[in-house]
């Protein structure tokens, strides 16, 4: 390693401890100013009650304990609203602008422990950006830009004699993601306000799926095969995966706990849309930055292939300026928040009644943004699926597919090429989408008609279940945080519903196919080692057969790494038909050359 990468491997690792540890640095006073409470009735009744308790102005040196106690006080303040409410609302207040409800607990407690905050980094949040996202950004650079320095061409680099990129062993795999699962479940029970019928029935979905693979479909007699499990397992990445687990645990379930964090992503708000920074914008500009230092370090590694420079340098555009910069903007403007990439079912809020109440009440702009998601995802995914195959969203405009293609790229030979993965592939990933599709109908039929019930189910309790557990526990915990344990686009290719209506239009009508010429192929298997989708590219390289397979996002790494130019990416309408044939072949006679079955 290059003297210059091992000092910015040293700053990177300074950046990240001083971010860590800055959760513990802050300290917090409870005044009438900072209880971020907007609704007087509400605001009142808090104030009395943390008065009552001694929590006024006191000084805690702990997010821990002054969450836990204005939890308390916010708690004891909606009981205390709900049984005055019984008496009787005062005329001309609506009921939940007197009464707390239990997102108003959450939102209140996460901006008052924002405004609370009386510590080191309320003063400064520009030294301390400086000091962790600034220095880690440089460190990461210092460490990145060496690379460019040898010649280009295709490596391997040692990637499963590294800790950090081996894997993990079969048996460490499963356990890692039966806790996790687990832990995402027992976590619903509460979530759901001690209602056990979702995380049960969900539990119940995932040992049918099991049952269904393992011996309907028969993979139990089948042994995985070996390709993302080392006989050592890589620890480095062990530790990664919990850090990356952990921080999406708190930002979207906990994110009072993060308030240290939000605060240092301050400055950066106030100077784009004028207004402080929430979790989702920490997110958003945490984000972006890594898409755009790993971006680099994605050019560098493939720098001699330029389709991989081009696409990589997309998904950072659309990133930095669709997904994070312009919905900015359009706040700044006072109109709605829109991410105009962001697509139905993968932007599964779309149909909801507030976004929809939103954006017809927002005047010409709000119907062009309806209209549009809406365009977008009933005639722009299969028109533009038919002719580019769904590469033209998972791999150049995608933000999910994006982190996945920058910050996960060291990843993407963790993935699965077996054939029982491949079957636990096709069952999950299409009942999320299923699961997607009944849930916006439901949501849909609520909006209409007012009646929240269907059959047995509620539509409100379907929706929440749906966004606790695939728009977070799956799409962030599992889906990102099992980028060094299971590889890099565990969402993509085991959850996303929109890469599932994707790939549907892909695999039985689209033009776009990787074709290969296997008199060429001289079965090296880079093109399986890194496939990020778990597809084993080897095996029809080796028979000649073109690739055509629904969990393909296009990528093309696979004819990045191949030393013998066996494999093109392309895209031809002559047999859009028969190309998913599972044997084919070319009949020459005098009278021309004709494809028989």
């Amino acid at each position: 390693m290059h003297i210059i990468q091992k000092i910015g491997l040293g700053l990177f690792v300074l950046a990240l401890a001083i971010f860590t540890l800055s959760l513990g640095l802050e300290k917090y006073e409870l005044s009438p100013t900072s209880l971020s409470a907007s609704k007087t009735y509400q605001k009142q009744e808090i104030l009395e009650v943390a008065k009552k308790s001694g929590l006024m102005n006191k000084r805690y040196d702990s997010n821990f304990s002054f969450i836990a106690d204005t939890k308390k006080v916010l708690k004891e303040a909606q009981k205390s609203l709900d049984a005055k409410a019984k008496n009787g609302i005062p005329e001309g207040v609506s009921e939940w602008d007197y009464r707390i409800g239990d997102g108003d607990v959450k939102s209140i407690l996460l901006n008052t422990t924002k405004a609370s905050s009386v510590g080191p980094i309320a003063q400064n949040p520009w030294r301390f950006w400086l000091l962790t996202i600034g220095l880690g950004i440089f460190g990461g650079l210092l460490y990145i830009l060496p690379k460019f320095v040898p010649l280009a061409g295709i490596k391997n680099n040692h990637i499963y004699h590294s800790s950090m990129t081996r894997g993990l062993t079969v048996n460490i795999r499963s356990v890692a993601l039966g806790l996790t699962i687990t832990g995402i479940l027992l976590y619903g029970v509460f979530y759901m306000k001690n209602n056990i019928f979702w995380p049960v029935v969900t539990l119940v979905l995932i040992g049918l799926i099991t049952w269904l693979v393992l011996y309907f479909e028969k993979q139990k007699l089948n042994n995985p095969a070996r390709s993302a499990s080392p006989e050592i397992t890589g620890w480095l990445g062990i530790i990664t995966g919990i850090y990356l687990i952990g921080f999406y645990v708190l930002l979207y379930w906990n994110p009072a706990y993060i308030t240290p964090w939000i605060l240092i992503a301050d400055p950066i708000s106030k100077a784009i849309s004028g207004n402080p920074a929430s979790q989702w914008f920490l997110y958003g500009m945490l984000y972006t930055i890594v898409m755009l230092v790993m971006g680099i370090r994605m050019i560098s590694k493939y720098r001699h292939n330029k389709y991989q420079i081009t696409r990589t340098i997309s998904v950072i555009f659309f990133q930095s300026t669709f997904a994070f910069l312009i919905p900015e903007i359009m706040v700044k403007l006072n109109q709605p928040y829109y991410d105009f990439k962001n697509i139905w079912p993968l932007n599964y809020t779309f149909f909801f009644d507030w976004n929809l109440n939103n954006l017809m009440n927002s005047g010409g702009i709000g119907i062009f943004m309806l209209v549009w998601g809406i365009a977008l995802a009933l005639i722009g995914v299969p028109v533009i699926t038919y002719f580019f195959g769904k590469r033209w969203y998972c791999s150049w405009v995608c933000g999910c597919g994006g982190l996945a293609e920058t910050l996960g790229d060291p990843y993407r030979q963790l993935s699965d090429k077996s054939t029982r993965a491949w079957k636990f592939e096709r069952w999950i990933i299409h009942s999320v989408l299923a699961f997607a599709v009944v849930m916006t109908l439901m949501v849909l039929y609520t909006y209409f008609t007012g009646n929240y019930q269907i059959l047995f189910f509620n539509s409100d309790t379907v929706r929440t279940w749906y966004g606790f557990l695939i728009g977070a526990g799956f799409a962030g915990v599992i889906g990102t945080g099992f980028y060094p344990l299971m590889g890099n686009r565990t969402w993509c290719r085991f959850g996303c519903p929109l890469a599932a209506y994707l790939g549907l239009v892909q695999r039985f009508q689209s033009r776009f196919r990787i074709t290969t010429n296997g008199s060429q192929c001289i079965s090296c298997g880079n093109c399986s080692t890194y496939c990020e989708m778990g597809i084993d590219v080897r095996h029809y390289a080796q028979r000649g057969q073109d690739i055509v397979r629904s969990s393909c996002v296009g990528c093309g790494v696979c004819a990045a790494v191949c030393p013998r130019g066996v494999l093109r990416l392309e895209n031809s309408s002559m047999d859009v038909h028969t190309r998913t044939d599972e044997l084919r072949a070319l009949h020459i006679t005098d009278g021309g050359i004709t494809l028989v079955q």
